[in-house]
């Protein structure tokens, strides 16, 4: 079996149009098990009721940042080893340093393309 075929990941943008534009490149990819969200909370909620391998995470949500949410899956033993990637329209050094230190897997710099996305999940998880 394929590891796209086994992969779960969960998608959080507040955004909905983003949250389709994503999961439609994860479709693409034939990556079938996705789940998408709103918010940090959500996600939070719908991880602990269904584990997933990876959360692709938009940066800047209101509630609960992308990084706080990165932040609150770290400090939990069953979701710390959950891969994270941060989406974020503002790259800057900061931002990333402090996904780096808080534990984040990769990050992807808005606008990309799908296969900007595909690289950087395989970055991660390993080839689709």
């Amino acid at each position: 079996m394929a590891l796209r075929d086994q992969l779960r990941i969960m998608v959080v943008d507040d955004m909905s149009t983003s949250r389709g534009l994503i999961t439609q490149a994860l479709d693409a990819f034939g990556i079938r098990n996705v789940a998408a969200v709103a918010d940090g909370k959500s996600a939070l909620e719908a991880i602990a009721r269904s584990p997933v391998h990876l959360v692709i995470s938009d940066f800047n949500m209101p509630g609960m940042s992308g990084l706080q949410l990165l932040q609150h899956l770290r400090q939990n033993a069953a979701t710390k080893g959950t891969g994270f990637i941060l989406i974020t329209g503002r790259a800057d050094r900061e931002t990333i340093e402090t996904g780096r230190r808080l534990g984040m897997n990769n990050f992807i710099k808005k606008p990309f393309t799908p296969q900007d996305l595909r690289a950087c999940i395989e970055a991660v998880v390993g080839r689709l």
